[in-house]
């Protein structure tokens, strides 16, 4: 497993937000930069969650969003819709 090669995995992943968020040292930035480009696994992770905050910062409206997409979306986090319905299509 790739994970293993790298013994420091869990401290990046525990600092990823904050990262994200500017409020880390510039000693463990490089650090932590320096780490994904040598571990997939890590990349793949932090991008998912870059990706995330960017588009939960971008505020996206109801109409951009199908709502055949975003019953899926609620199904699938299991989550209830923010209009008092159940989450897709598993509402009883």
């Amino acid at each position: 497993m790739v994970m293993q090669e790298h013994e420091h995995c869990q401290d990046y992943l525990r600092n990823f937000s904050d990262y994200i968020d500017g409020e880390l040292p510039p000693d463990f930035c490089a650090e932590l930069e320096s780490h994904l480009k040598e571990c997939p696994n890590c990349r793949v992770v932090f991008n998912t969650l870059q990706r995330t905050v960017e588009l939960y910062q971008g505020n996206l409206d109801e109409e951009q969003l199908p709502g055949e997409v975003r019953s899926r979306l609620f199904a699938r986090l299991e989550l209830d819709d923010c209009s008092g319905k159940a989450g897709g299509d598993n509402a009883s």
